[in-house]
């Protein structure tokens, strides 16, 4: 865009002041990859940090999208502007988000204090998109005072919400398993606070006491520690909303006390500089390698060389190119052989 940095002060003026469209055309920047991102992500620093950021994941199918638009409800009804970000699956086809959860928050689209964006995974891992935290930056920003972010369903290893959020909501519902599940490390041990939705089914019970004896054996004495609690809901009826948000308010509260909130906001940003470090330093190896990668991928699939090799001739390449020395401190890189 001609004129970006001028372009970019405007719409983040306009986002401050809670137009819609603004919020959306800056996601959508970061979403795309923009080359002005880091540009936008120094204008917005100043003002983001504000937002308290709640994650909600689980498996498909126990209520993540419905529980989140009970809560936006909830939110409103305390005059709090709001903030969803709803990370769906990406279309097999185009790369984009299919857009499920909008489909279901729709009650909430008219709203002004409620900024609902769809974000694809585009093949990304753990339950979230690669641009989220810059995301999550953006509706900051832009003033919410709550902002909700609903992952696509999760297995036990898909844990990536935890690092971008400062309150984890983990959602199971009866009949998606049994104690022996409950009891498995992954995706149950992020949580700060457990719902147990659906309630109203067959099973419920026998849920939250599996819960509650899983945690209280994994859990350390004293009043410091928090305690998850579980939390029973019927979202599609509005049941057990209010108790929610009162375990999440509980829990920030507790978190700003002990020195939690500082402490996950510090790694947060350190996840997030070392990702983009990361990201800069593979840029700039596999520019400066020209077609080295390729031909070294030949060697090692005929067997001509091993690939822990090939890697440290590939670093030995990008430090001479880019008149470095290969191979710093703890790197495996040898000699060019």
């Amino acid at each position: 865009m001609s004129g970006a940095p001028a372009r970019l002060e405007e719409l983040v003026a306009a986002a401050r002041a809670g137009r819609p469209r603004a919020v959306g055309r800056l996601v959508s920047l970061v979403e795309n990859g923009s080359p002005h991102l880091p540009e936008l992500m120094r204008l917005l620093a100043p003002t983001a940090g504000r937002a308290h950021v709640v994650g909600l994941t689980g498996s498909p199918g126990v209520g993540k999208s419905t529980t989140t638009t009970a809560l936006v409800a909830a939110l409103r009804a305390r005059g709090q502007v709001v903030g969803v970000l709803a990370v769906d699956p990406s279309s097999p086809f185009t790369g984009g988000a299919l857009l499920g959860d909008r489909v279901r928050m729709q009650d909430h689209a008219t709203d002004p204090g409620v900024f609902i964006r769809s974000m694809a995974t585009r093949g990304h891992l753990g339950g979230l998109a690669a641009a989220a935290p810059a995301a999550l930056r953006v509706l900051d920003a832009a003033g919410c005072d709550v902002v909700l972010v609903e992952t696509v369903g999760v297995g036990q290893s898909e844990v990536d919400v935890a690092a971008c959020v400062d309150t984890t909501c983990v959602l199971m519902a009866p009949g998606t398993g049994d104690a022996v599940q409950v009891a498995k490390a992954g995706v149950l041990e992020i949580a700060d606070v457990f719902v147990v939705n659906k309630a109203d089914r067959d099973g419920a019970q026998a849920l939250v006491r599996d819960l509650r004896s899983m945690l209280a054996l994994g859990l350390g004495p004293g009043p410091e520690v928090w305690h998850p609690p579980v939390v029973r809901t019927v979202a599609a009826a509005g049941e057990g909303t209010a108790e929610l948000l009162d375990a999440l308010d509980a829990h920030r509260d507790h978190q700003q006390r002990d020195g939690g909130w500082a402490d996950r906001r510090r790694r947060r940003a350190h996840d997030e500089i070392r990702a983009l470090a990361l990201a800069g330093l593979q840029r700039r190896l596999l520019a400066g390698t020209g077609d080295l990668l390729e031909q070294l991928a030949e060697r090692v699939r005929d067997g001509e060389l091993d690939a822990h090799t090939a890697a440290d001739r590939l670093l030995s390449a990008a430090g001479r190119a880019s008149g470095g020395t290969p191979g710093g401190p703890g790197s495996t890189a040898g000699p060019p052989g």
